[in-house]
């Protein structure tokens, strides 16, 4: 079984959320809710300034805090590690928003439907799409997403199932299910992020984190992330964010 995990370079990471970008586009996540999330740093004075980024998608932490307290199991821990989401097992309490201390969980407030990109009374796809996208096509409908997947066949993947439950970043389950890379990763153009079994020396994750010297998240949580930072950056440490997209929730 294999071990999954993310390393994030963050001397490679030149802070143009392709990774957001393809976040949404492939798990279909409503307006303003971001499961992959980009901080922005400013440290230093003008003119001696340094701008740093931050990706920020979830943890999966092997001591996930909001798999102890979710009352209906529907937040459980996966063999291979990855922290799912049974959405026909959701309530909504959420409590597992209270107890994340990475703020990665987003609750849907809305029906789907009133939530994505488009008008769906408009009388075709291109009025619906027009004061939103200018006309453009997203590929808003994934068949993937609405699969059951892992050997307890559980609809985990994608967002904005229905109205009142919590939802977060999956890792892509229904790619990594088919042995592909979380959208996020392949879309990286600088190749800052990779994905892979960090109990196989020759993954390319084991061999980044063999490469330099890596940090997590808050370790003082004893959360036990398994997301992995590189570089000599040090984002967020002395530093101010100074910007965040437009309904962005974290």
């Amino acid at each position: 079984m294999p071990r999954y995990g993310m390393v994030i370079d963050l001397d490679r990471c030149v802070g143009c959320r392709a990774c957001m970008e393809a976040c949404k586009v492939e798990n279909n996540t409503p307006q303003a809710i971001f499961w992959m999330y980009l901080f922005r740093f400013e440290e230093g004075e003008f003119p001696a300034t340094r701008i740093s980024f931050l990706p920020r998608p979830c943890m999966h932490c092997d001591n996930a805090p909001c798999v102890k307290v979710c009352p209906t199991g529907a937040r459980y821990k996966r063999d291979d590690g990855l922290v799912a989401t049974n959405a026909d097992a959701c309530i909504g309490s959420r409590y597992c928003v209270a107890a994340c201390p990475y703020g990665v969980n987003s609750f849907n407030w809305k029906e789907p439907k009133a939530n994505y990109y488009l008008d769906w009374s408009a009388p075709s796809a291109a009025q619906a799409l027009k004061p939103v996208t200018a006309g453009a096509v997203p590929p808003y409908d994934n068949p993937d997403l609405d699969r059951k997947w892992g050997k307890e066949q559980r609809k985990i993947a994608g967002g904005g199932h229905r109205q009142g439950i919590v939802e977060k970043c999956t890792f892509c389950v229904q790619r990594v299910e088919k042995g592909l890379k979380p959208a996020c990763v392949t879309a990286c153009p600088v190749s800052a992020l990779e994905f892979g079994d960090l109990d196989d020396p020759a993954s390319a994750v084991s061999r980044r984190l063999r490469s330099d010297r890596s940090f997590r998240l808050r370790e003082d949580f004893g959360t036990e992330p398994r997301v992995h930072y590189i570089g000599a950056a040090r984002a967020g440490t002395g530093a101010r964010e100074i910007e965040q997209p437009k309904g962005a929730t974290a």
